[in-house]
């Protein structure tokens, strides 16, 4: 099994150094959802909900959480993005949204972090936009579709 990486020999919190490593293409996708009532997700998809445009919220505000990840997460990078995409998806059928979410750049650390911080925060957004209407929603299945670059290589989750 491998190391953690953020440990060091004696146990404790370190920011890993990356300047030994070469600079490569890293692209990551992650997902996240929010399962709400039928009701909800009409005024959602309708545009009739009383705080505005939901969707068009939640992607700002996955875009800017990508950006501001390393001010977020502790031992992250400050990283130079050259992508940050953010798509969300209402899937009537079930009562939920799916939200996805694509960040790239060409450096020396991933951007896996930045891809679910992406997705969890678009998520966030929806709920707080709508509890007002439903407090019981549900965010669950965040988690990393897809990495690549680096020296770890290419992981994708199974179908």
């Amino acid at each position: 099994m491998n190391q953690f990486t953020h440990i060091n020999a004696s146990g404790e919190a370190n920011m890993v150094d990356v300047s030994g490593k070469s600079e490569t293409v890293r692209e990551a996708r992650a997902e996240a959802f929010v399962h709400m009532a039928p009701e909800t997700l009409a005024l959602i998809v309708s545009g009739q909900h009383h705080k505005g445009d939901v969707f068009a919220t939640a992607r700002i505000a996955g875009i800017q959480a990508a950006k501001k990840t390393w001010d977020l997460i502790p031992l992250c990078h400050p990283l130079l993005l050259s992508k940050v995409e953010v798509q969300l998806e209402a899937i009537e059928a079930e009562n939920k949204v799916r939200i996805e979410s694509c960040c790239k750049l060409a450096g020396k650390t991933g951007v896996e972090m930045e891809a679910l911080t992406a997705a969890s925060v678009a998520a966030l957004t929806i709920y707080d936009m709508c509890k007002a209407v439903q407090k019981d929603m549900v965010i669950d299945q965040v988690r990393l579709l897809e990495k690549t670059g680096g020296k770890s290589g290419h992981f994708k989750v199974e179908a």
